[in-house]
């Protein structure tokens, strides 16, 4: 799933800890030898607002790497240090893709109550990968869960008692748990750990093909039609190939809602995960309840007649028991909060409240949108329409395009409309990129001249990209070149490495390097490099250009994950798409939106809205260069990549007629 990237390619510098005396939470029994004298002349201390936010994203395994730390530096009055331990043990030679105990990161932040981060933690959980078939363990995750959330706690020097909400946010991976709540494999090996299919598992290819040739309706509203990442058709590959698991399954939940369920026995889903992964129609609600209801919805959105037709009908028994009885705007309070096991096993407090969760993505458009640039008090109140021109980026492994309107916009190509799949009573559009992160990892470590700029890079203590961007500004230098972007002027890249998932969704699509060389040299991976982010950005260009020209009105882009700590790589996005671009005050949005839903379950907060304009703050805002070179050197650049799709499909046609 899209998001914060944390690779080896993320680092930044060190913060040392700082130690301070807040005496509204230090020392307050420096009295104790006077207890009665404190009992009547001291109130006591105020309580501190903590919110905690879990995220469980995708790490990333790398060839080579045993072991690597990647350090997250934070703002100057920040006193925490984040630290990311990634083990990874590599099957190589064996001639398949199989990775054992390989990464997924749990990360966790505690913010306070302006949206400040005060503390992060991590912790590695398993995932078995042989072929399409990636899997995880619910009951590993869980435990993860509970021991990164103690020790971000203990390292921020907070309290159980003082956490006073949690949120999650998960990638959209489906878990499978029986009666007892206890975990059923979803995979060949029969292994009961293994009981979630992990979101980018490509397993049920077919079964999408069979969904999609049922035209249902439902499927206009997922942007056409359903990929195999999707749950429906996870599900119909488990029914096809595990029978004896199918009959045992008595929920099948997302990860998010799977880990609110597990943390308060409420079993209320979101509206975010059944909406964007499951064909749940959300709107059937717009008329039924409002966010501030913050009640539980009977589950009217459920479409029937779909689950019949593609063979799934016995899910809808017992009111959708097994897919969700009922649903919920993303933060409604779940349950009487965290239940007295749950907390025990968490070091929080029982009844803590926690909020209906959210996709990872999307937490982290929840954890950014509403960020202000400038200073001016009256524009969070006045202009209730700028919601609705913005854009954000998470920018991830692949990069997620989210955008909200008040009416739905069906836009070919794109996912949705989603009727409160990020913001509740927004319609949600979805666009993507299914490679970005890993396409810029698959050409620098595909390059002859990697190990060497690894090596140089980690000697340095600095990230492959930092280092690559000083090889840029040596070369623009030496070049004498008007600007940087320019270096490019003779190497042009289409990055459809693994298709095209918007706004021409073509699977088939395939990748393109204009210009090589024989030069095997840094400083021509460094040129491959820019040439690909380049790419990447006018890409997306291609994706704001189309989800305007069918309705939406975006000038202003946001971006958060690991990418967006490349200061390079947002400036070409900047002066590629010709929008300012603002990145959060906090790197870690998609942990200030988990815990977002969980300070409105608390009713700190009366909706979403409200928390995300109190606790979402603008950082630095890159703006593009106003050059006009730059712009026709960009405009031309964007002539020539539309060009190579087109000339892609002319080869595919005259390839198709000579096999014919």
């Amino acid at each position: 799933m899209s998001g914060p990237r944390h690779s080896y390619s993320d680092t930044t510098p060190l913060l040392k800890q700082h130690h301070h005396d807040d005496d509204h939470h230090h020392h307050h029994h420096r009295f104790s030898s006077h207890p009665a004298a404190i009992e009547m002349t001291t109130p006591p201390p105020p309580r501190r607002t903590v919110y905690l936010g879990v995220d469980v994203g995708t790490g990333s395994a790398r060839a080579g790497t045993s072991l690597s730390t990647i350090f997250l530096s934070f703002p100057n009055d920040v006193s925490f240090l984040g630290l990311f331990v990634y083990t990874v043990v590599k099957i190589g030679g064996l001639g398949f893709d199989y990775l054992l105990l390989a990464l997924l990161e749990i990360g966790f932040g505690l913010f306070d109550g302006d949206g400040k981060l005060l503390g992060s933690a991590s912790s590695p959980i398993q995932i078995w990968k042989e072929g399409d078939c990636i899997e995880q363990s619910s009951t590993d995750i869980w435990l993860a869960v509970c021991t990164a959330v103690k020790a971000a706690c203990s390292l921020a020097n907070v309290a159980g008692e003082e956490v006073t909400s949690l949120g999650f946010a998960a990638t959209c991976s489906l878990v499978a748990v029986d009666s007892d709540g206890e975990p059923v494999s979803v995979s060949w090996s029969g292994d009961t750990r293994r009981n979630i299919i992990v979101w980018m598992d490509h397993r049920a290819v077919k079964q999408a093909e069979r969904i999609n040739s049922s035209n249902s309706p439902v499927l206009q509203y997922c942007g056409g039609a359903v990929f195999p990442e999707m749950e429906p058709p996870k599900l119909l590959w488990v029914k096809d190939n595990l029978k004896e698991s199918w009959s045992m399954a008595f929920r099948w939940m997302d990860l998010s809602d799977w880990l609110s369920y597990k943390a308060t026995g409420d079993d209320t889903r979101s509206l975010c995960s059944t909406v964007c992964k499951w064909t749940y129609l959300g709107h059937a609600h717009m008329h039924q309840a409002s966010e501030e209801d913050s009640r539980d919805m009977e589950a009217c959105g459920w479409d029937d007649q779909f689950w019949e037709e593609i063979g799934l009908g016995d899910l809808v028994d017992g009111h959708h028991a097994k897919i969700g009885r009922s649903v919920a705007f993303p933060g409604h309070a779940l349950g009487c909060g965290l239940t007295i096991d749950s907390a025990k096993e968490l070091g929080l407090l029982a009844g803590t409240p926690v909020g209906t969760s959210m996709i990872d993505a999307h937490a982290g458009g929840v954890g950014v949108m509403e960020s202000k640039a400038g200073s001016d008090p009256e524009s969070k109140e006045t202009d209730v329409e700028a919601i609705c021109r913005r854009m954000v980026l998470v920018c991830g492994t692949s990069t997620c395009h989210m955008a909200v309107s008040h009416t739905k916009l069906f836009i070919p190509g794109v996912w949705g409309p989603f009727w409160s799949g990020m913001v509740p009573e927004y319609w949600l559009t979805e666009g993507g990129q299914s490679a970005t992160g890993a396409l810029l990892d698959y050409v620098i470590e595909n390059h002859v001249a990697s190990p060497h700029l690894v090596k140089s890079a980690a000697s340095r203590r600095i990230s492959i990209f930092e280092l690559l961007n000083e090889i840029l500004e040596t070369m623009r230098h030496e070049l004498g070149s008007p600007f940087l972007a320019a270096l490019t002027n003779d190497t042009h890249v289409l990055p459809d490495f693994h298709g095209n998932r918007s706004p021409i969704a073509d699977p088939k699509s395939k990748g393109m390097l204009c210009g090589l060389t024989l030069d095997a040299s840094e400083k021509q991976l460094a040129l491959l490099y820019l040439a690909t982010v380049q790419a990447i950005a006018y890409g997306t260009r291609h994706i704001v250009e189309h989800c305007n020209a069918h309705g939406h009105k975006v000038d202003t882009l946001l971006a958060c994950g690991g990418l967006a700590k490349n200061p390079l790589y947002i400036q070409e996005h900047a002066d590629i798409i010709g929008y300012p671009i603002i990145l959060p005050r906090e790197n870690e949005s998609v942990l200030l939106g988990a815990a977002i839903l969980g300070a409105v379950a608390s009713k700190k907060y009366i909706t979403i809205r409200h928390a995300m304009k109190a606790l979402n703050a603008a950082g630095q805002v890159v703006y593009p260069s106003q050059d006009p070179k730059v712009k026709n050197y960009h405009n031309a650049k964007y002539h020539i990549f539309r060009g190579l799709y087109e000339q892609q499909l002319e080869h595919r046609s005259i390839m198709a007629k000579a096999l014919a």
